[in-house]
């Protein structure tokens, strides 16, 4: 079932929107998106036009970040997944509300991205235990890269190719 989002490069207005999705979405609430980004993270990230925010009824229920592996260089989950495969240029993490996960938000919000980065290379990652999100991202046109493990945690690590 797909719903109509409006779907576009996210604004500054968007960020406490995407801050409020991004906390339960992490290990702390019971999530699984690895990393806690901050607002002025997501600040500079909307100004280089890598944030594309899905939104329903004007409130974002999801958003897919196509940064460099560059300005995520620093974050430990990037350097345990480049130490065991090569990088391509970036790397498109993504995060949907639980309430609308199955509804093709994901790939809508992907499938922007795409189009926006020129179909760039990239790469992201999943939990093992995250069979949705498994789905989802090979549903996506992602290919499995193979797994890897940070803070004894498993991964599988995902490329699209252009």
């Amino acid at each position: 079932m797909t719903v109509d989002y409006d779907i576009s490069l996210a604004m500054q207005s968007d960020i406490p929107g995407i801050l409020a999705l991004q906390e339960p979405n992490l290990p702390d609430s019971g999530g699984s998106l690895s990393v806690r980004l901050t607002a002025d993270w997501f600040k500079n990230a909307i100004l280089e036009k890598s944030v594309v925010a899905g939104r329903r009824n004007s409130q974002v229920v999801g958003y897919v970040l196509g940064t460099s592996l560059a300005a995520k260089a620093q974050v430990g989950i990037i350097q345990s997944m480049l130490r065991t495969f090569p990088p391509p240029p970036g790397c498109y993490p993504v995060c949907v509300a639980e309430a609308e996960r199955g509804r093709g938000l994901a790939g809508a919000l992907f499938e922007f991205l795409r189009t926006h980065m020129g179909n760039r290379s990239a790469m992201t990652f999943v939990r093992t235990d995250n069979a949705p999100s498994l789905q989802a991202h090979r549903k996506m046109g992602m290919r499995d890269l193979g797994p890897f493990v940070h803070e004894d945690v498993p991964y599988i690590a995902f490329k699209y190719s252009a």
